[in-house]
């Protein structure tokens, strides 16, 4: 139902329908670009092992396509990322009122935990 919200990883943010409808849709296609690349991977490994030259050759293709699909991964959580920060500052996330309330930091960091970075 629209403008309800959900509850998501217990940390004290609620999401409403219209992020939660975003993300699973990113969710979803990220899924499934990385189900397609272990399949790459799987077939450019078994052709590199198989020293076949039809089948090196082949490598090549499926190596742009694999890269091609990372590609598009990482954009996809560019605008996932966007797409949070925009629902925060229109104050989408429990609490309204926009702004950086830490809401939107406890999400990402699950549970408060920070990530580290390198």
């Amino acid at each position: 139902m629209e403008g309800e919200t959900y509850p998501i990883y217990g940390n004290g943010v609620e999401l409403n329908h219209k992020v939660r409808q975003t993300f699973h849709k990113n969710f979803v296609q990220v899924q499934s670009l990385l189900d397609q690349n272990r399949l790459l991977i799987n077939e450019i490994n078994h052709n590199h092992e198989s020293n076949i030259p039809h089948n090196l050759n082949r490598n090549v293709g499926l190596i742009r396509e694999l890269n091609n699909n990372i590609r598009r991964v990482v954009l996809l959580y560019a605008d996932l990322s966007s797409s949070l920060a925009s629902y925060e500052s229109a104050g989408d996330f429990n609490g309204g009122g926009g702004g950086r309330s830490g809401m939107f930091e406890r999400f990402l960091n699950h549970n408060g935990r920070k990530r580290k970075t390198p």
